[in-house]
């Protein structure tokens, strides 16, 4: 498997355990009834809980983006180290992003984000040359 989708499949992972976090985390703030319920009356999550859930969709939409690039990168046959090394960066800024996220690491999160969206658009713009 290549760097870049190793990164991919790796990230993805990571956006399970994320998602696990948040599920558990979440279902300890509201409860179990309320979280198996068909959720009608919507509830807002603080604290943790509010900080894993909107880490995991600030992961999701930066997996769609990413998950495009390597299948950019892999399918234009234009991979090589520094494509594998961006995948690895980004990869690397996301499992930082979590905490970063979770612990209120300011301004160290937004660095972090800028950084796995350098990679990805690195990723992009490579596969197009």
């Amino acid at each position: 498997m290549t760097p870049e989708l190793t990164a991919l499949v790796l990230a993805a992972l990571l956006q399970v355990a994320t998602f696990v976090a948040y599920s558990i985390t979440a279902q300890r703030q509201v409860g179990r009834g309320y979280a198996m319920s068909p959720r009608d009356t919507p509830r807002t999550l603080t604290g943790v809980a509010g900080r894993l859930q909107r880490t995991m969709a600030n992961s999701f939409e930066g997996l769609i983006l990413f998950g495009i690039a390597v299948m950019a990168v892999t399918y234009s046959d234009t991979a090589n180290g520094l494509t594998g090394a961006a995948a690895m960066l980004y990869l690397l800024a996301r499992v930082l992003y979590v905490p970063a996220y979770v612990f209120g690491w300011t301004p160290w999160r937004s660095l972090i984000w800028v950084i796995g969206l350098c990679a990805t658009v690195f990723l992009l713009v490579w596969s197009l040359l």
